[in-house]
C-alpha cells in the first residue's frame, strides 16, 4: 500500500486500516512520513504513549520535521501538558511557520494565561497565514521541508498570475538566499520594500540579504529606517545594533544592546549577541559574563553554552558541566539548541580527557545538522570534477581580465591555519586584512544560473566580460578596505574558482592555506560553522572533500605553474620567520617584523580562531586528532592512503 492511500484511509478517518498497512512499512525500514502517520493514527485512536513513542522516533529520524513536533503538542495537549504542549507548538513553528495548526495551538493555550505580549504575537502570525493565498503557504511549506525546486516552480507560477505580489517576492527571495543567487535575491527584496515600505517582514529579510552579501552600510542604513520608525521597538534596536557590529561600529553596538536591555532585562539573545560584539573585539572576560548572564535567565539557551566553548580558550567547571547535562534530558529543547549544547559538552569532555565521550557528543551534534542538511558530497566531487575538465592551460593562455594586483586570496579547507596567516599578513603595513568575502562565490552563482552555465561557459567569456568581472570584483570590495594597496580575501572555498578568480584577476597572488589531513578534517568535524561548510557533519563527507580538493589543487597547480603558494600549517608553527619570508616575497612585499608579532596586531577577527590568533604561535592542537583515532576510520577510508601519505608535500618548502 503506497503512502497517498494510507493517507486517504486517515481522511476517511479509518485509522485502524491505516496503521495495520503502515505496519509492514514501519517494521522494514521506519521513514519520516509513515512514522508522523503512525503516530497521528495513534493520537486519534487515543493510544497516546504510543503516539508519543512513535514521535520520539521521528525526531531522532527528523530532527527537522517541523509536523513531528506538532503533532507532539497536540498529544501533550491531549494529556493535559499545556506547558510542554506549548514548547512542542513553539519549535514546530520555528521550524516550519506554515503550520497553521501550531499557532493556533499556542494561542489557544496562551489566552487562558497571563503572557498578553506572547498571545498577540502568535495572533498575529496566525493572522498573517490565515489571510495568505493557499499557494504561497504552500511555498512556504516547501521551503520548511527543503523542497526548494518545486518551492520556486509554484512561486513562479503564482508571480505570473499575479505579479509583483509582495509576499511572494519575498518567499522567491527567501528560495534565491537557500539556493545561494544571492544578487536575484537582493534585487527581489529592494524592490518589496519599494513595492510596500510598510512591509516589515520584506525589509527585514532585505537587510538579513544585504548583511550575507557583506554590504554593511546599505544594511545599516535599512536597519536605521526601520529603527526609525517606531524608536520604542527592542527588535528593530536589536537588528540596528547588529548591523552596526558588522559595520565596526563595536562601541554604538553596545550601547544599543544595553539599551534594549534596560526594555527586556536579561533577554539571552541580546546578552548573546552582546556577548559575540566583546568577543570580537577581543574582550574575552566581559564576553563570558554576558554568555553566563544569559543562562542565568535560560538555562536551556544552547548557543550561550557554545559560544564559550567556541572561545577554546574557555574551560567548563563542573557546575557548569551538570547544568548541560541536566539540560540534554530536557525534551522539549529545540533542535539548534540541542545541537549547540552536543558541541559544547563534547568541548568539555575533551578538555577533561573523556575523549571516548567527547566523541559521542561531537557525533550527536554533527548527526543533527546532517539530517538538517541538503549536502551531496558526490555531487561536490562531479562540480570539482568539471572545474578540472574545463579549466586547461589553454585557457588560461588565451585571454586575461582586470590587471589589478591588489587581491591575495587565501583558500583551502576551515580550520587549516588560513586565519593565521590573515593575521600575519594584515599585519604588513601594505595590507588590509577584510574577511571571508563572498563576491567570487557568488559570481560563481549567477554564472551558473544564467546563460553562460558554470563552469563551461569560462571559455566562451571574452577579454571584455572577464576584465569587467574583474573591475566589478575590485570596486565591490573596496568597502571592506582602508588604505593599503593589497587586501586580502580569506573565503576557503574559493579554491573550487581559482579558475575563475585567475581569468578576472590574472595578477591575484593566491596562497593555499594546508594542514595535515587528519588534523583539518577533524577539526572541522569538531567546529559547528554557522553556515556554508556542510561537508563538515560527516567523517565520511569532509574526508571525501579533502580528497577532492587536494586533486583540484594539484590540477591549479599543473594549469597555473607558479601561481599558487602552498602553505603548510605545521611548517608555519615550526619555523614562523622563515614561512613569513616566504609568504611575504610571494607576496612581493617586503619583510616586516609585525608580520612574525602578528598576535600584537589589533584589528577586528571574525572567525572561530579569533582568541588563538591573539596569542602567540602554539603547536599544542597539531596531533589533538590522536586522541580520537579509534573513532576516525570513516575519515581515514574517505581521504585514503594515496593523500594521507604523501603529507607533508615535498617540494613546498
Amino acid at each position: 500500500m503506497s503512502l497517498e492511500g494510507i493517507q486517504q484511509k486517515m481522511v476517511e478517518q479509518d485509522f485502524a486500516a491505516a496503521l495495520e498497512d503502515l505496519e509492514p512499512l514501519l517494521r522494514e525500514n521506519p521513514q519520516p512520513d509513515a512514522l508522523y502517520m503512525a503516530a497521528v493514527c495513534r493520537r486519534y485512536q487515543g493510544d497516546i504513549p504510543g503516539a508519543l513513542t512513535l514521535i520520539q522516533q521521528l525526531k531522532i529520524l527528523a530532527p527537522a520535521h517541523g509536523r513531528a513536533y506538532q503533532e507532539q503538542g497536540h498529544a501533550l495537549r491531549t494529556l493535559g501538558n499545556t506547558n510542554e504542549a506549548l514548547a512542542a507548538y513553539r519549535q514546530a513553528g520555528q521550524i516550519n511557520p506554515s503550520l497553521v495548526a501550531s499557532f493556533r495551538g499556542q494561542l489557544e493555550i496562551l489566552a487562558s494565561g497571563s503572557d498578553a505580549q506572547a498571545a498577540l504575537a502568535v495572533k498575529q502570525h496566525l493572522d498573517y497565514l490565515q489571510n495568505l493565498p493557499k499557494p504561497l503557504l504552500a511555498v512556504m511549506d516547501l521551503i520548511a521541508e527543503g523542497k526548494l525546486l518545486k518551492a520556486e516552480n509554484l512561486c513562479r507560477a503564482f508571480l505570473k498570475k499575479i505579479p509583483h505580489q509582495p509576499e511572494a517576492m519575498r518567499l522567491l527571495a527567501n528560495i534565491g538566499v537557500s539556493l545561494g543567487v544571492m544578487d536575484e535575491a537582493e534585487f527581489l527584496l529592494e524592490s518589496v520594500v519599494m513595492i510596500a515600505p510598510e512591509f516589515v517582514r520584506a525589509r527585514i529579510d532585505y537587510i538579513q540579504a544585504l548583511r550575507k552579501r557583506q554590504k554593511y552600510e546599505m544594511a545599516l542604513g535599512q536597519a536605521k529606517y526601520l529603527l526609525e520608525t517606531n524608536p520604542n521597538n527592542p527588535q528593530y534596536r536589536s537588528l540596528f545594533a547588529i548591523e552596526q557590529m558588522q559595520t565596526g561600529d563595536f562601541d554604538e553596538a553596545l550601547i544599543n544592546f544595553d539599551r534594549v536591555l534596560t526594555q527586556i532585562p536579561g533577554d539571552p539573545i541580546t546578552l548573546t549577541s552582546k556577548g559575540h560584539a566583546l568577543k570580537t573585539m577581543g574582550k574575552g572576560a566581559a564576553a563570558i559574563d554576558a554568555y553566563h548572564a544569559a543562562l542565568v535567565t535560560r538555562p536551556d539557551h544552547g548557543e550561550a553554552y557554545y559560544s564559550l566553548a567556541n572561545l577554546k580558550t574557555y574551560r567548563f567547571d563542573e557546575k557548569e558541566i551538570g547544568q548541560m547535562q541536566q539540560q540534554e534530558s530536557n525534551l522539549n529543547l529545540s533542535v539548534m539548541d540541542r545541537t549547540y549544547l552536543y558541541f559544547a559538552l563534547a568541548k568539555a569532555a575533551e578538555d577533561t580527557e573523556l575523549f571516548d565521550q567527547a566523541f559521542t557528543y561531537y557525533e550527536m551534534g554533527n548527526n543533527l545538522k546532517k539530517g538538517q542538511s541538503r549536502y551531496d558530497a558526490d555531487k561536490m566531487s562531479a562540480d570539482l570534477a568539471e572545474q578540472r575538465r574545463v579549466c586547461t592551460a589553454a585557457l588560461f593562455s588565451s585571454r586575461r581580465g582586470c590587471d589589478a594586483p591588489d587581491p591575495i586570496f587565501i583558500v583551502g579547507l576551515p580550520r587549516a591555519g588560513s586565519t593565521l596567516l590573515e593575521q600575519i599578513l594584515s599585519s604588513h603595513s601594505e595590507v588590509d586584512g577584510t574577511m571571508e568575502l563572498p563576491n567570487i562565490l557568488s559570481l560563481s552563482h549567477r554564472l551558473r544560473r544564467g546563460s553562460e552555465t558554470y563552469p563551461d561557459g569560462l571559455a566562451r567569456l571574452d577579454a571584455k566580460a572577464l576584465r569587467a568581472f574583474g573591475e566589478d570584483f575590485i570596486r565591490d570590495t573596496r568597502v571592506h578596505r582602508q588604505k593599503a594597496p593589497y587586501f586580502i580575501d580569506k573565503m576557503p572555498n574559493n579554491f573550487r574558482h581559482i579558475g575563475l578568480i585567475k581569468l578576472i584577476l590574472p595578477n591575484a597572488k593566491i596562497i593555499d592555506a594546508r594542514r595535515h589531513p587528519m588534523a583539518c578534517c577533524f577539526s572541522g568535524y569538531k567546529q559547528l560553522f554557522a553556515e556554508g561548510q556542510e561537508f563538515t557533519y560527516s567523517l565520511g563527507d569532509i574526508g571525501q572533500y579533502y580528497r577532492d580538493y587536494v586533486r583540484l589543487m594539484d590540477h591549479w597547480d599543473e594549469v597555473l605553474p607558479g601561481e599558487i603558494l602552498t602553505v603548510q600549517h605545521e611548517q608555519v608553527v615550526d619555523d614562523l620567520e622563515g614561512q613569513v619570508r616566504r609568504i611575504l616575497d610571494f607576496c612581493g612585499l617586503p619583510f616586516e617584523s609585525s608580520c612574525v608579532e602578528y598576535h600584537k596586531t589589533e584589528r577586528i577577527v571574525r572567525t572561530p580562531s579569533s582568541e588563538q590568533v591573539r596569542q602567540p604561535i602554539f603547536s599544542t592542537s597539531l596531533e589533538q586528532w590522536r586522541h580520537f583515532s579509534t573513532h576516525l576510520k570513516p575519515l581515514t577510508d574517505a581521504l585514503g592512503e594515496a593523500v594521507l601519505e604523501r603529507y607533508p608535500l615535498e617540494g613546498k618548502v
